[in-house]
């Protein structure tokens, strides 16, 4: 793996935070602590992307969605049996 020195400042109780796993053995450097934490970034990241997208579609597909819209009585009523049967 090629790696370049990226220098960053964090607040004091992120530094102790990343020591404090280092010293337990969690990791075995602070650049091992801080690619952990860059990696759960990145894959955060592509999960919201993900359900964005995921959203997106469904907006999509409802926006296409040849059948008609419902009124708000129909809606209300649609929801208060969802909530009844969440309810149990």
């Amino acid at each position: 793996m090629n790696a370049r020195t990226f220098t960053i400042t964090l607040p004091e109780k992120a530094i102790d935070a990343i020591k404090r796993r280092v010293e337990a053995g969690q990791y075995a450097s602070t650049d091992d602590a801080m690619l952990a934490a860059v990696d759960a970034l990145l894959d955060a990241e592509s999960e919201n992307e993900r359900r964005i997208d995921a959203v997106r579609q469904r907006v999509r597909k409802s926006l296409d969605d040849p059948r008609p819209s419902l009124n708000s009585a129909e809606i209300r009523t649609h929801l208060n049996r969802l909530y009844g049967q969440h309810r149990g």
